[in-house]
């Protein structure tokens, strides 16, 4: 639908005419002008990604993901993007405000429905900002200030609480935080991730640790085979229908044992498959010619990206050798720089992932507790700091690795 908050007199640059339109669908929007504005080909931000969640009913009322996403344009092109949904609950955002929604319901205010640019159940750092690098009429700070400026103004018009912006990519997040805008909050929270080191093989990255490290996920890995299990990563154009039916199983199997949703299902897994068959990297692990364990990732140029996992029975270390230690091996083999396994997990630092802080952008429109906020933000910050700086003491590398 068309909804222009600005007028030519409120414009960033009032000479510019910018149509600026809300989206209930990404159908509404054309795919290549969307998928032009995405760097480093990040598959979540990709059109077919975003289409295939909604088209399969992944979001939507019943899960609280409502799409709201934007776009601007100049002249019927679309020089820039976001995406954006409106929340009834914090399922899938893995930046949790429970605390915020109870305070608000103490004094009587509510804090659902709000505004949120993410990528559902998808706790990935990348583009909140799709930004065409090439205008050259317009800078690229006026137009993310523009797209900021449509969301508080969405969040008003429709008797909204606040507006979140989570996992950022780092240079983004610096230039929300560099507009210093007033009333805007930044959280801050902590990852595992895996950097590479230039590494050529798996046993280059164990030759980078501490002895007893590397003997440690030696025996892991030996004790997979000596269970006679064995592996095949394939992409969207090797998995056949089959693996996507076992895949799903185990997916829907993992959230249910857990008490949680799942949200994704067999049509979502065959639709992504097929659009973006050489992001997707799907391990499977196989035992007497029957498949006991799923882990999906995807990629990007320079990024692996693990996100889901199941089996079917449990065996000592088999999460550890599907999710992380095939992940490692494929992007040493694929030359890609870093591997982001997913939230939470401090388990994942003995692997051979470091611990990153990610920070999230917070606007809230009527702030009735504005010192105490700032308190549970600045005590957040430092608890997180002090998370990071203990976990880095137990990585187990010979020397600092360098990150990105």
């Amino acid at each position: 639908m068309q909804h222009n908050p600005f007028t030519e007199a409120n414009m960033p640059e009032s000479d510019i005419q910018l149509s600026l339109q809300v989206h209930s669908s990404m159908q509404t929007i054309d795919k290549n002008q969307w998928d032009r504005l995405i760097r480093d080909n990040t598959p979540f931000l990709k059109h077919a990604f975003l289409s295939a969640m909604e088209t399969h009913g992944c979001v939507s009322d019943r899960f609280g993901w409502i799409p709201h996403h934007i776009t601007l344009s100049y002249q019927d092109k679309i020089i820039a993007g976001m995406p954006l949904y409106e929340k009834h609950n914090n399922y899938g955002e893995f930046v949790f405000d429970q605390a915020w929604e109870q305070a608000w319901h103490q004094v009587g205010l509510s804090y659902y429905p709000k505004l949120v640019s993410a990528v559902p159940y998808t706790p990935a750092q990348g583009q909140r900002f799709l930004i065409d690098a090439e205008v050259d009429f317009i800078s690229q700070e006026k137009l993310l200030d523009t797209l900021i400026q449509a969301t508080q103004s969405l969040a008003t018009e429709w008797d909204m609480s606040s507006v979140h912006i989570l996992f950022a990519e780092t240079d983004q997040q610096h230039q929300i935080e560099e507009l210093a805008l007033p009333d805007f909050y930044f959280r801050h929270d902590c990852q595992f991730h895996w950097f590479n080191q230039e590494f050529e093989t798996f046993n280059d990255f164990l030759a980078s640790l501490k002895r007893k490290k590397r003997k440690n996920i030696k025996q892991e890995r030996q004790s997979i085979l000596n269970n006679g299990i064995t592996f095949r990563v394939l992409n969207g154009h090797t998995a056949t229908d089959q693996d996507w039916e076992i895949f799903d199983f185990f997916y829907q199997k993992t959230f249910i044992e857990k008490w949680s949703t799942p949200t994704f299902n067999l049509g979502f897994f065959k639709a992504i498959a097929k659009a973006l068959p050489d992001q997707i990297v799907l391990v499977l692990a196989d035992r007497e010619n029957e498949c006991i364990a799923g882990a999906l990732m995807f990629e990007s140029d320079t990024v692996l990206y693990g996100r889901h996992w199941g089996c079917a029975e449990n065996i000592k270390h088999l999460h550890f050798e599907t999710c992380f230690y095939q992940g490692i091996d494929y992007a040493i083999k694929k030359g890609l720089r870093v591997f982001e396994p997913g939230a939470g997990g401090e388990h994942k630092i003995a692997r051979g992932f470091v611990p990153v802080k990610m920070r999230s952008t917070h606007w809230v429109k009527d702030n009735p507790f504005p010192e105490g906020l700032a308190n549970f933000i600045r005590q957040e910050r430092q608890m997180i700091d002090d998370y990071a700086d203990d976990c880095l003491a137990h990585i187990p590398y010979q020397t600092r690795p360098k990150t990105f």
